[in-house]
């Protein structure tokens, strides 16, 4: 089932097309790294999914219901994480989640259930009645998605989540993404770090210059900027080196001879690693590193944008 489906959607803010004609869809239970350079259109495009903005054209569905029509029933399966924290700093932990799950129609003994619920989800339990400024940044970041949690949102945006906290609540909110996917909830995850995109989501949208780049799982990605693998081999001696040998093993079509580094170039489909490394070791040739230089995200970033993610 596709939870959101959008269509030709195009914003412009005078004469600035900010999102120009942008299609996509993300299938229920995924967690879809939306990626672009500052100023690619990716913010606007989750205002306008959470109805703070309106486009110029298209359309948006969710949960196969049209954003323009049924605007209250969408809002209530939608929770939002926004990059600026926004909690109250004037309420404690409890009465913050509290007031956020009543916006959304929770009340009385249920309201109390799901805060409670959502604060344990994040870590949070044993803070109930502390304030915000009692708590670190990583904590107010726990705070502000216990916030997006309470009304249990079948669909869930994350945007920079974990912007300056520290690696101790970074791992605990990825933690907790990865666990709320397993629970069944759909996740828009944005962030600058692309290990982080790496690592927690299934399927990746590009964006730049408001246009979606590129599109897919992260193997899918890599392929468009791999179309070889090369492993660098650090050796004692290249004395017993036969480079003809070495371009018989399958897969092999180049070789280039570096001071004490034999550098393999392979057709990225065939798997001859093991063969590589037998072929020296027969050879009695002494291995000191050996690295696989495959592409990560933030080369194929690069390499589609020319832009850092940072920028």
């Amino acid at each position: 089932m596709k939870i959101l489906t959008i269509e030709s959607l195009t914003k412009k803010f005078g004469s600035f097309t900010a999102v120009d004609n942008v299609n996509l869809e993300i299938e229920e239970g995924e967690i879809y790294g939306l990626l672009g350079p500052n100023g690619a259109g990716k913010t606007t495009i989750i205002n306008i999914i959470c109805g703070l903005l309106k486009p110029n054209s298209g359309r948006i569905k969710i949960l196969n219901k049209d954003l323009n029509e049924d605007k209250k029933e969408i809002k209530g399966n939608i929770g939002i994480v926004p990059q600026d924290i926004a909690i109250y700093e004037d309420l404690t932990v409890l009465e913050n989640v509290k007031f956020f799950g009543s916006l959304y129609g929770l009340k009385g003994n249920y309201l109390k259930e799901r805060a409670l619920a959502s604060l344990e989800f994040v870590g949070l339990g044993d803070k109930l009645k502390s304030f915000p400024k009692e708590l670190s940044g990583g904590m107010k970041r726990r705070l502000n998605i216990a916030c997006a949690l309470t009304h249990r949102p079948k669909l869930i945006i994350m945007d920079e989540p974990t912007v300056g906290i520290d690696p101790q609540s970074r791992n605990h909110i990825l933690q907790s993404v990865k666990k709320l996917n397993n629970l069944g909830s759909t996740i828009i995850y944005t962030s600058h770090y692309m290990e982080e995109v790496e690592e927690v989501c299934s399927k990746i949208g590009i964006i730049d210059n408001g246009k979606v780049i590129a599109e897919g799982t992260k193997e899918e990605l890599k392929s468009l900027v791999w179309d070889k693998q090369r492993i660098s081999i650090t050796v004692n001696s290249l004395a017993h080196i036969n480079e003809e040998e070495i371009k018989n093993i399958k897969g092999v079509n180049e070789i280039l001879i570096k001071e004490n580094r034999v550098e393999i170039s392979s057709n990225k489909d065939v798997n001859n690693m093991e063969e590589i490394l037998l072929y020296f070791m027969k050879n009695n040739i002494g291995i000191y590193n050996v690295e696989s230089n495959k592409p990560n995200l933030e080369t194929v970033f690069l390499t589609l944008t020319g832009k850092k993610l940072r920028d």
